[in-house]
This record gives C-alpha cells, structure tokens and sequence, in this order.
C-alpha cells in the first residue's frame, strides 16, 4: 500500500543517517510480522489503559509503579548487570540521561497528557516524531537538513497543529490548547532526544549493549530514580492520587509486562529479523490501533480531522524523506 511505502521510506532515510552500523534485510515472513505488529497494539493499548485509569491514579505515580513492576519482573533475567564491578557503572551518567529521558521523561509525560487529552490525539501527536528528530538532530548532532526535509516538516506540522486546533480553525486562532497536547509534544522531543542519544556512537559495554533484558534493565535501574523524584514531589504539592482496587492492579500489571517488556522484546527480536529500515516504519500503526481500542473501549470515535492529520503527517514524513 502507497502508506506504507511512504513509511518505510521514512524509516530507512532514518535508519541509513542514524544506524549504518545494524544489519538491513528486508525480508519479512509470518512471525516476523507478528513480532513487529504486536509493539504497535501494545503500545495502542498502553495509551487507551493510561486513559481508563487516570481517575484511580496519578500520571507521575503510574509511570513510578509502572516502571517498578517491570524492574522486579525483569531483574531474574539481568540481575547481574547491577552488581558491583559491572560494566554499568562506568557509564552511569550516560544510562542515567537515557532512563531520565525515556523513563523518567517521555513515559511520565505520556501519561500526564492523557489526563486531558484522548489517546487519539495523544498517539497522533506522537506521530510527529519524525520531525522532532530532524529539528534535534540539526540543533544538537550536527545533522544537515535538505529543503524537502524542511517541506516535509512543515507538512508534519500543519497536522499536528490540525489535531491541536480539533479541526476547528477559531480554536486554532484563539491558541486554546489542551495541555495534554502540549505534554505529548514535549515527550516527543524528549524520545526524538533519546533516539539520536542510542543512535550516536558512545562507550556503551558491548556485553549490556548486545543483551535487551540488561540494556532495558540498566536503563530502568537509573530511570526509577527520576521517576521516584517526579512521584515524590506529586504527591509533595498535593496532586498525588492513588485509589488501590483488583482493576487498577490488573492494569498496573498490563502496562508493565504488555508495553514496557514484551514489546521491547518483541520489537528487538523483529528489528534482528528484518532490520530497523523495515522494522521502524510499524510504530507509526499505533494511531490506527489507538484509534480501533478507544473506539471499543472508550466510546471516542475518530473523527474526519484526525484522518486528515494523519494524512498532512505521512505526507510531510514521505516528503522528508524522498531522493532528489
């Protein structure tokens, strides 16, 4: 489908300036599809759970347990990256700015915007992250960007700016914006940030670096720090909110063993299968799945402008992203 040759551009014009060192083969059979598809749902289904429960629990104390219960079922697999002597801890700061980053940062605010805003609009946002890795790559990598990547980014925008405005032109010029929006924007650039940081050449050992459960576990070590400090100050100003029930524990439970470490896994193992110029252009289905679960779970149909969003975002992604 042409959408999908336009993403998978997207991502290999990413892939080949980000990642030259990965291996590329493109060769995609059943189970390499269900490892790639199954990250988008999860994810999906992270932003809808996030909405659900926002009434029973505060946004910095979900990301706090969230995390937490993805450390404890993680730490059998990779405990001994944590022991004193481990590599790890010769590159703390750099593990440190990545969990504060991702962890700490984009998870935290994810979930922060979903108290005002509906997932739809918080993935579509998303969406337009492709953008935010051209302007942080230009700004603080060095990156060099062509007209048509600026086309593109324009594009990108105005359908960013279409889910903000919610299709009407006279919220648009009254600059009403729900904050959760702003939030989803903020976390973007945030994991735009992260990206390049995984991406740009460093010290990291190869031994946590070639292992997923001790990569993802050494981040989420360091990362529980922001994520407690974030907590604790929610709950200091008065805003934290915690109403224990089996429902919420069931969700808890979701969210972290669903988005936080099956989908890692399951996107690793397929980036190792058809290498991440075919891999990466799947995160830009969790719109879509978004948009089926609220619809299923949470009664927020899709509307016509959040079509036409996501149109002005894949266009300004493809047109980023052509050859001359």
């Amino acid at each position: 489908m042409i959408w999908q040759r336009s993403l998978s551009r997207v991502h290999q014009a990413t892939a080949n300036a980000l990642l030259q060192s990965f291996p590329m083969h493109a060769k995609l059979n059943p189970s390499t599809l269900v490892l790639l598809t199954l990250p988008p749902i999860l994810w999906a289904g992270n932003a809808v759970v996030g909405r659900m429960i926002a009434p029973l629990i505060s946004p910095m104390t979900l990301n706090l347990l969230r995390w937490a219960i993805a450390f404890a079922l993680l730490l059998p697999l990779a405990a001994p990256v944590l022991r004193r002597g481990s590599a790890l801890w010769q590159s703390w700061p750099r593990f440190a700015m990545l969990g504060m980053l991702s962890i700490g940062g984009y998870n935290a605010l994810l979930y922060l915007s979903l108290n005002t805003s509906t997932p739809i609009n918080v993935t579509l946002v998303g969406a337009s992250m492709p953008v935010w890795m051209l302007l942080i790559g230009r700004v603080f990598f060095g990156m060099r960007i062509s007209g048509k990547q600026w086309l593109g980014a324009a594009l990108s925008i105005g359908g960013v700016m279409l889910v903000l405005s919610r299709g009407q032109l006279d919220v648009l010029l009254q600059v009403r914006l729900v904050p959760g929006d702003m939030y989803m924007l903020l976390a973007s650039a945030a994991w735009a940030y992260y990206s390049w940081m995984l991406a740009h050449p460093t010290t990291e050992p190869t031994e946590i670096r070639r292992d997923w459960s001790a990569f993802l576990l050494a981040q989420i070590a360091l990362g529980l720090v922001w994520s407690s400090l974030s907590a604790g100050a929610e709950w200091a100003l008065g805003l934290g909110r915690l109403d224990l029930s089996w429902g919420l524990a069931a969700a808890l439970l979701f969210v972290a063993l669903g988005p936080a470490l099956l989908a890692y896994r399951a996107y690793g193992a397929g980036v190792a299968r058809a290498g991440p110029a075919v891999a990466g252009f799947f995160i830009n289905l969790v719109p879509l799945f978004t948009a089926v679960l609220s619809a299923v779970f949470l009664g927020e149909l899709p509307h016509l402008y959040h079509a036409l969003a996501f149109v002005l975002i894949v266009g300004g992604i493809w047109v980023s992203a052509s050859r001359r």
